[in-house]
């Protein structure tokens, strides 16, 4: 009998590779969708779409925002965060988002990037700051939804205040 070890070791490793290709390309296709998630959230938070910003998360996100309280539990909860935010803005709240990183597993994936906010506030006065977020996703019935956020600003602990006047 003829020793097969060389044709096996070929098909395994034909086989490695197709799965890795197979794995890439889904892992593509899960950050385009991302990275469309992203671009649909910024539409919505420019257009204060309260409905649409919210229906891209879970029922039950978990956010860490720059202001109190110390978590939002729920969407509910989130959402007058999000309500009394979008408030204080007379007009499109533009958004950038800068060092874009989205990293994919089977059905979760998480992102981290910096992202400028800017606007005009209703007292009359400009509104450009640069935050840092990072965000957790979970795919559900084959749809991104978000399920955590963390947004954040550095602090200088000398003053006890946010730096709000940082940029990249």
């Amino acid at each position: 009998m003829k020793n097969r070890a060389p044709l096996l070791t070929v098909l395994l490793g034909s086989i490695i590779l197709l799965n890795a290709a197979l794995t890439t390309d889904a892992q593509s296709k899960d950050k385009a969708e991302i990275r469309q998630w992203l671009d649909q959230w910024a539409k919505a938070f420019r257009a204060h779409d309260l409905d649409a910003i919210m229906s891209m998360y879970v029922p039950d996100v978990v956010a860490y925002d720059i202001v109190p309280p110390l978590q939002y539990v729920g969407k509910e909860a989130y959402r007058k965060d999000y309500a009394q935010f979008l408030a204080q803005y007379d007009g499109p709240i533009e958004v950038e988002f800068r060092d874009v990183k989205i990293f994919v597993g089977h059905d979760v994936a998480f992102v981290y990037c910096l992202e400028r906010l800017n606007g005009r506030l209703k007292s009359g006065q400009k509104s450009d700051v640069w935050l840092r977020d990072t965000s957790g996703f979970q795919k559900i019935s084959g749809k991104w939804l978000n399920i955590h956020d963390h947004v954040s600003v550095p602090a200088d602990f000398d003053s006890g205040k946010a730096l709000l006047d940082l940029k990249p």
